[in-house]
C-alpha cells in the first residue's frame, strides 16, 4: 500500500471513531437539560410539521412553503425543533408617582 491509501484510511478511521465518540455522549446527555429548551410538543423536536398544501392536494404534492416536499417549518418552534419561551414584558410602576 502506498502512503496515499494508508494517510486516507487513517483519516477514515479517526472521522469514524470521532463519530462514535459524539455519539455515545450525545447518548448519555439529553439534549433538553438545565438551562435548555424542551422539544416542541407539536413537531416532536424534529421541526417540520406536514404542509397545508398536502390537505387540499388532489395528489400533486409541493408549494413554495414546503418546496415540493410536502412538510414545511414548524410554526410553534419556528422549526428548530425546541419549545420556545413566551416573551413577556415587565413594567414596574413608582409607589411614590399617581397613576
Amino acid at each position: 500500500m502506498g502512503a496515499m491509501v494508508l494517510t486516507q484510511l487513517a483519516t477514515g478511521l479517526s472521522l469514524l471513531a470521532g463519530a462514535v465518540l459524539v455519539k455515545s455522549v450525545m447518548d448519555q446527555k439529553p439534549m433538553a437539560g438545565p438551562g435548555q429548551f424542551p422539544r416542541c410538543s407539536t413537531c416532536n423536536g424534529t421541526g417540520r410539521v406536514n404542509c397545508l398544501c398536502s390537505r387540499w392536494s388532489d395528489g400533486d404534492v409541493g408549494c413554495r412553503t414546503c418546496s415540493g416536499s410536502g412538510r414545511m417549518a414548524c410554526s410553534s418552534c419556528g422549526g428548530n425543533g425546541t419549545g420556545r419561551p413566551l416573551p413577556i414584558q415587565l413594567s414596574v410602576r413608582s409607589p411614590n408617582r399617581p397613576s
